[in-house]
């Protein structure tokens, strides 16, 4: 088959001096039949050239299958009487949610029984039944057990509505609301609020309360929301006391309080100054508060409730020029503050002394060279134990109980990996790169041990994000097996934009000096090459949403770096979904891009905007994806990108675009069928690299 073309149709765009010329802006038409058969018709391209791998996709398909246990239960946790976990059955697409009465009501460290009868409390695999695309957005159990609300997206736009069922008769009932977030119960089980998203910002902007048995119309504005840069989000305390609202966008957050007992009015705890961030929880009459404002690396102080303003904060710990402060939890007997070591995370365990923390505290320590770690699900403020998560490149997902008098740790469960996994076959490394300015830019590696010659004949394969401060997971994924075990090298590149080393290495990689993630990332590429941990000619790299944006600077900066590229709901449209305020989003990512409507902040997007800056020359091999319904990065950026180069490219490598018909910015929401798309992906990139033939 020959490749799509798209019609060209001027449509050009004069801001500060320059006319922007967009010949594909008709494609943004949703509704346009001609839209949608140009979409099948790529489609049509994409799978006919992916036809000769499609037993390489079954036999991919087949071998990740194999390394997922598909019949299994998480790790139990207790919450307010109740045991919760999900459960998976072998062939059914979703989990299953439910719970079991603790054998001990009221003891906040009850173990677990096997013996006692399961409730199952919300079936996805029902919800989902002649549907497309499910997803679960919130899930809040009443304070008296009887009641769960619950939120369901159906298209894969990430709009949720709201549905409350009856934990008695298993029915839902009538109360029902549509574009909803943050569900919150109040203390009588009556009264839940929930904030809600404009239909067309998708901004959440609005709380409202909601009295069971009501009509939804009719419910109460608590508060709104007017500036558009800010999102609302709605909690509650471990130790159950307050209902906290905070507004928040990428620079800035304010939280109002209310007791859950009587919301009858929510109080501002502080207001809001642009460039600070706070966040709040409360232990015994004080709001202990996580606060940016003497330094990005956050500090946390400490107010009584009758008097939480700024004026009243007292210390507890001081900002580390070093370390950022990620979180810090609250318990009635003790606290962890979550933290980065050059960029890898720690906690660390204090005591109490009447409301102060103790100046000592212990570290949970791990043992590897690169990972993930942070605390998992602890609902219970009384527990004399709480729960941390931890995994590697190499090391499967594990769920720790740590017992804060005795200093240990027990493993609760780690992800079973059938199908012959043997960890010690694997290896990881933490090294290096060196940025063209000098910085320092950690990189994960992983590789199967019998596999990697380090002289420079390994396929490297190299992955990024890079932006919103979002620190790269190092964790581990049974899908990877299938190109470890074909001998390819991967790695993790940490680059500036994201959190890795917290608010500054943000801060050192957005606005105007965006450039610097992709530098950072190229750099990255360029000394793995260097130290022979890749084969120069057969270089991977992948990304997606920011990442995508990552995906395609990269490529127009230095397409002859790069043999195969993987970009999946690509943001590369950088400047003309900037200057449309009524997209949703765009106004709040202000902060992290700039306003193109400032001169500065355009030249310095427009540099890099991967769609404005495609030139005639060649190409990597590329397979770009999207989906129709995505809310985040709408599908006609991908479209307009690959329709764009295709006149552009001159050499004959495959450039390909498959749109998911049914689906949003996550891809497939079966466990099945995104496997399948993970195959696809993978039968793409390891022809490309002439590991596999097609």
């Amino acid at each position: 088959m020959q490749p799509p073309v798209a019609r060209r149709e001027p449509h050009p765009t004069n801001i500060h001096g320059q006319t922007l010329e967009d010949d594909y802006f008709w494609l943004r038409n949703k509704d346009s039949e001609e839209v949608i058969e140009y979409l099948k018709a790529e489609n049509a391209y994409t799978h006919a050239f992916m036809e000769p791998t499609k037993e390489l996709q079954e036999r991919l398909y087949r071998e990740m299958l194999s390394h997922i246990k598909e019949t299994d239960v998480s790790v139990p946790y207790l919450a307010n009487g109740y045991f919760y976990y999900t459960r998976t059955v072998e062939g059914l697409q979703y989990p299953i949610y439910c719970r079991k009465p603790s054998p001990v009501p009221g003891d906040p460290n009850a173990v677990y029984n096997d013996s006692v009868a399961e409730q199952v409390i919300l079936d996805v695999n029902e919800l989902a039944k002649d549907q497309p695309f499910m997803a679960i957005g919130g899930l809040a159990v009443s304070p008296d057990n009887t009641l769960l609300a619950y939120s369901t997206d159906n298209t894969g736009f990430r709009q949720y509505t709201l549905h409350i069922r009856s934990l008695v008769t298993g029915e839902d009932l009538p109360d029902t609301a549509p574009r909803t977030g943050s569900l919150v119960w109040a203390d009588d089980s009556k009264t839940l609020f929930y904030t809600l998203e404009d239909e067309q910002t998708k901004r959440h902007y609005r709380l409202y309360r909601h009295t069971l048995g009501e009509d939804t119309a009719k419910d109460v504005v608590i508060f709104e929301e007017t500036d558009e840069r800010f999102n609302l989000g709605a909690g509650r305390s471990r130790d159950r006391k307050y209902i906290f609202l905070e507004s928040g966008s990428h620079t800035t957050t304010e939280v109002r309080f209310a007791p859950a007992s009587d919301p009858a009015t929510f109080t501002l705890l502080a207001p809001r100054i642009n460039d600070q961030e706070y966040y709040a929880d409360h232990r015994n009459g004080r709001f202990y508060i996580r606060v940016n404002d003497t330094g990005k690396n956050f500090r946390l102080v400490s107010a009584d409730v009758n008097a939480p303003g700024r004026e009243h904060w007292v210390e507890e710990l001081p900002e580390d020029a070093e370390y950022p402060l990620e979180d810090f939890d609250l318990f009635r007997d003790f606290a962890v503050a979550s933290d980065r070591v050059l960029g890898l995370p720690r906690l660390r365990v204090f005591g109490w002394s009447g409301e102060k923390l103790t100046s000592a505290s212990e570290e949970v320590t791990f043992p590897e060279p690169t990972y993930s770690a942070g605390l998992h699900v602890n609902a219970e403020f009384a527990a004399a134990t709480f729960r941390y998560s931890y995994q590697s490149l190499v090391s499967p997902s594990s769920v720790y109980s740590y017992d804060v008098n005795t200093h240990s740790s027990t493993l609760l469960k780690q992800q079973e990996v059938p199908g012959g996994f043997d960890r010690s076959r694997y290896a990881s490394e933490r090294i290096w790169a060196t940025a063209f300015d000098g910085t320092k830019i950690p990189v994960s590696l992983v590789y199967r041990r019998d596999e990697f010659i380090r002289n420079g004949e390994n396929p490297l394969y190299v992955y990024g994000y890079g932006s919103y401060g979002y620190a790269l997971p190092v964790g581990f994924n049974p899908n990877r097996l299938s190109l470890l075990d074909r001998g390819l090298v991967l790695a993790y590149a940490h680059i500036r934009g994201g959190g890795d080393l917290g608010d500054k290495w943000h801060d050192a990689g957005k606005m105007r000096v965006k450039m610097n993630t992709f530098t950072d990332f190229i750099a990255a590429t360029e000394h793995l090459v260097a130290e022979g941990y890749g084969d120069p000619k057969r270089v991977a790299i992948e990304g997606g949403s920011a990442g995508g944006l990552l995906m395609g600077a990269v490529t127009n900066l230095r397409p002859d770096l790069f043999s195969v590229v993987l970009s999946h709901v690509p943001f590369v449209d950088v400047i003309n979904t900037m200057l449309d305020d009524s997209l949703p989003l765009t106004v709040g990512e202000y902060e992290e891009w700039g306003n193109p409507n400032e001169p500065e902040a355009f030249a310095t997007m427009h540099a890099y905007s991967p769609y404005d800056n495609l030139k005639p020359g060649d190409y990597p091999a590329m397979l770009v994806k999207t989906s129709l319904n995505d809310s985040q990065v709408m599908y006609w950026e991908p479209a307009k990108y690959i329709a764009k180069l295709r006149t552009l490219k001159n050499n004959g490598t495959p450039l390909l675009l498959e749109t998911n018909m049914d689906a949003g910015h996550g891809g497939a929401s079966g466990r099945y069928d995104y496997l399948k798309e993970i195959a696809f992906d993978y039968a793409f990139l390891l022809t490309q690299l002439g590991v596999e033939k097609p």
